[in-house]
């Protein structure tokens, strides 16, 4: 059972959103994927399989905390780069079958492009203890079935926020993202990724926050493409586009560890 460890939304390693790649040659139970996950202690570890009937690729993503989740952008993009860089695989367009319907990596010389469902905000009261657990100026506030989007001032606010967690743990949702408009030149916005109840208080660079950001950022310029950058320690910088109901992201990949898992069960090996 082939791993790898990938650097996602990176041009360097040690930058971007690390994620794990398991390459299956069938499938196996999901308590060994939550044990591989935990091993990894990665923030997602994806898993792949592919029946020779098939054209598409299985793929399942498990956190070390929260076990399985429906969607995993920086791991999806790992496992599209090790398919292309590792594995062999030729074609530019590779097809995964997921919990969250198809997703597309298509590659585009050093750069990948995801296709990626849109999930859109709406305008939503402000949680006090949202206000109070970020601490800086709130221009807006919009929510979806998941996250919660606050716009704040300045790239200033957006780098140096640190969150109250037990304030944000009271909040509804998965995730707060906190985003402005930014001052770079070849930026568009920029952002930062908090979770509210698992032990990953930040996430480096996340590929479905942008699912949420891009919509949001099309309603206040009207825009439909954005160089984009995630302001995290690690720090990436990602390409997305709208296209009717999809969100196209773009983002380059860095392979930094290969290796074997042995178990002692011959089930596994």
């Amino acid at each position: 059972m082939k791993i790898f460890t990938v650097d996602s939304f990176a041009e360097r390693p040690f930058t971007g959103n690390p994620a794990g790649v398991c390459i299956l040659k069938e499938k196996i139970e999901e308590e060994l994927m939550r044990n591989i996950a935990q091993e990894m202690n990665l923030s997602e570890t994806a898993f792949l399989y592919k029946r020779e009937s098939e054209d598409f690729y299985n793929i399942r993503w498990f956190a070390p905390d929260e076990g399985e989740v429906d969607l995993c952008g920086h791991a999806t993009l790992a496992a599209a780069h090790i398919l292309w860089e590792h594995i062999g695989v030729n074609e530019k367009l590779i097809k995964f079958n997921s919990k969250s319907g198809t997703l597309l990596a298509q590659r585009n010389t050093d750069w990948i492009q995801l296709d990626f469902p849109i999930e859109r905000p709406e305008p939503c009261i402000l949680p006090s203890q949202l206000k109070h657990a970020l601490n800086i100026p709130i221009l807006a506030v919009e929510k979806n079935r998941l996250d919660y989007i606050v716009e704040t001032e300045s790239e200033e606010d957006v780098y140096k926020v640190s969150p109250n967690f037990s304030l944000l743990r009271e909040i509804d949702g998965r995730r707060v993202i906190v985003t402005c408009q930014s001052n770079q030149k070849d930026i568009d916005f920029v952002s930062r990724c908090f979770y509210t109840k698992n032990k990953k208080q930040e996430d480096p660079v996340t590929g479905s926050a942008h699912c949420v950001l891009a919509p949001y950022w099309h309603k206040k310029t009207n825009k439909d493409k954005f160089l984009a950058l995630q302001a995290s320690k690690r720090s990436g910088k990602l390409v997305v586009e709208l296209k009717e109901e999809r969100c196209l992201i773009h983002g380059k990949a860095v392979t930094i560890m290969e290796g074997q898992f042995l178990f002692g069960s011959r089930q596994y090996e």
